[in-house]
């Protein structure tokens, strides 16, 4: 026992040089670490020291449980808020030396952190998304389910370049997206829990367009997604979008007022009011005051 933890000391001190030099862009830094200590690419990060678990916390026991290094390279879960503009090379020399050493689970390396990058604001505000996109879809990474991952945070560019790169084009990606043609196509063989999902993520996209072809198919205004946010109704979202449109047109569907999130107890007007309250009201490009005023006069006329 002693062994191991002095192990995973090891390869816990080794990791926080590494990643110290993909956060300042030193390559010739990270190639000689990766060289040297050929582990850094093969193992993952079971015992995080507190360099680590001190500034991403609890995703250390969810979506970024035992991380490999790779991982790093989306800063997501968010450590620094940025990412220097070599990370691209950065992560071409972690894929480089793992070919080098064989790893075996390379591949699984290679879909998570795509995950990772699809998901990352950190990624898209740096403008180094497109970019590491490339870096994993040519080293194998798998492109499918990602243009929803990138929508979720309403990475449009990131979807629409994943499509490009190959990934299936799903009916929630159609719809955020603005492709009728492939929604009118897709809308004939798609689920009822896809039609959920879709639906809802294009009221937390505030895509007013997508919402009413929705309405017109007959999905529910008022039943969440189990695979997206689920605590909230289609209309919680559509605050939470910042768009006016959007929930004017939920709202016009009969979109139910009163019904209160699972997770804090709001109701849409709510959650419009948090975002007051909280000092978010001046969120750029939102129309928060606008939304609040507008479900506060609905409530009055119901």
């Amino acid at each position: 026992m002693g062994t191991n933890l002095g192990d995973g000391a090891s390869l816990d001190a080794d990791f926080r040089d590494s990643v110290s030099a993909i956060d300042v862009g030193d390559l010739a830094r990270l190639e000689h670490l990766v060289l040297e200590k050929p582990a850094l690419v093969r193992e993952r990060l079971a015992l995080p020291g507190a360099w680590l678990r001190d500034r991403v916390g609890d995703a250390l026991d969810g979506f970024f449980h035992r991380p490999y290094l790779l991982w790093f390279v989306a800063e997501d879960p968010v450590r620094n808020g940025r990412l220097p503009r070599n990370i691209a090379a950065m992560a071409s020399a972690i894929i480089a030396a793992a070919r080098r050493e064989a790893v075996s689970s390379l591949q699984e390396q290679l879909d998570y952190a795509l995950t990772l990058v699809s998901w990352s604001w950190i990624a898209a505000q740096c403008g180094v998304q497109i970019e590491l996109i490339d870096v994993l879809v040519d080293a194998g990474a798998a492109t499918n389910g990602n243009p929803n991952n990138a929508l979720v945070n309403g990475h449009f560019a990131a979807a629409e370049h994943l499509v490009h790169r190959g990934a299936t084009l799903t009916l929630a990606a159609a719809l955020c997206l603005g492709r009728w043609e492939e929604v009118d196509r897709l809308l004939t063989t798609a689920s009822e829990h896809q039609k959920r999902f879709s639906f809802v993520l294009s009221a937390l996209n505030g895509k007013s367009d997508a919402l009413r072809r929705m309405i017109r198919a007959g999905v529910d205004v008022n039943a969440p997604s189990a695979d997206l946010y689920s605590h909230g109704t289609p209309l919680h979202h559509a605050v939470s979008s910042g768009s006016l449109e959007a929930v004017e047109v939920l709202v016009d569907a009969g979109a139910e007022l009163t019904t209160k999130d699972s997770a804090w107890g709001g109701t849409p007007l709510g959650w419009a009011e948090h975002y007051l309250s909280e000092g978010q009201g001046n969120r750029r490009g939102k129309q928060d005051a606008e939304i609040a005023t507008y479900l506060s006069t609905k409530h009055g006329d119901r």
